[in-house]
């Protein structure tokens, strides 16, 4: 599964424009899930409809619920649980980029790239960490300080799974890439149960023992 999440989006990159891509010493790939919701929702289209359920016939009067698809991906979700259609709005985005974040990896080559990169700059007297803006501006002393409701919590989720999957589940070495601690890492994964999910699946694969 995550191979073929890291095809996808080595297609995809051949379809996103020059502002899909951020800069940092070598450019790299913003991931979708932690791209600023106004360039976010350009790349996403949206269907309002009825729903039926809870609530009755005063629910089927208006089109309040919210089917998103985010184009380059193919990748959907839906929310019809409230009466309102912003409301119901700001959930899908919300569960789209939880979706994203889950199924979309980074290409390798990127991360290798950024590794690269970073050993290039690293000494004695500093450690560089591979992380993005947004991560540094979650963490603090090597803790990170997120609620799983907050709009920045898909991006940090989608980066945190990103090294995961690249040191093949290696929770220590992805933390320390990171400059967070291996407890704060694991913190992050849990707050979305699929993504615990996801890494622990690669951790067997590798022959180590499970998260929990």
């Amino acid at each position: 599964m995550v191979a073929k999440f890291s095809t996808m989006l080595n297609e995809l990159m051949q379809s996103f424009d020059a502002n899909s891509y951020v800069t940092r010493a070598n450019p790299t790939m913003t991931h979708p899930a932690a791209l600023p919701l106004d360039e976010f929702t350009k790349q996403c289209r949206f269907k309002f409809t009825r729903r039926s359920g809870p609530g009755g016939q005063h629910r089927n009067k208006v089109e309040t619920a919210v089917v998103i698809k985010h184009v380059p991906s193919g990748v959907t979700a839906e929310a019809n649980s409230e009466r309102s259609q912003a409301t119901n709005r700001r959930i899908a985005i919300f569960r789209l980029r939880i979706k994203l974040a889950l199924e979309l990896r980074t290409p390798v080559q990127l991360l290798e790239s950024l590794v690269a990169e970073t050993n290039s700059l690293d000494n004695d007297n500093t450690c560089v960490s591979v992380s993005s803006e947004l991560w540094k501006s979650r963490c603090k002393q090597h803790r990170l300080s997120i609620n799983e409701n907050h709009d920045d919590f898909p991006g940090l989720l989608a980066e945190a799974l990103d090294w995961l999957m690249f040191d093949h589940g290696d929770l220590r070495q992805s933390a320390a890439r990171l400059l967070v601690t291996p407890a704060q890492l694991l913190k992050l994964v849990k707050k979305e149960p699929a993504a615990l999910q996801l890494v622990n699946r690669i951790r067997q694969q590798n022959k180590l023992f499970p998260l929990k």
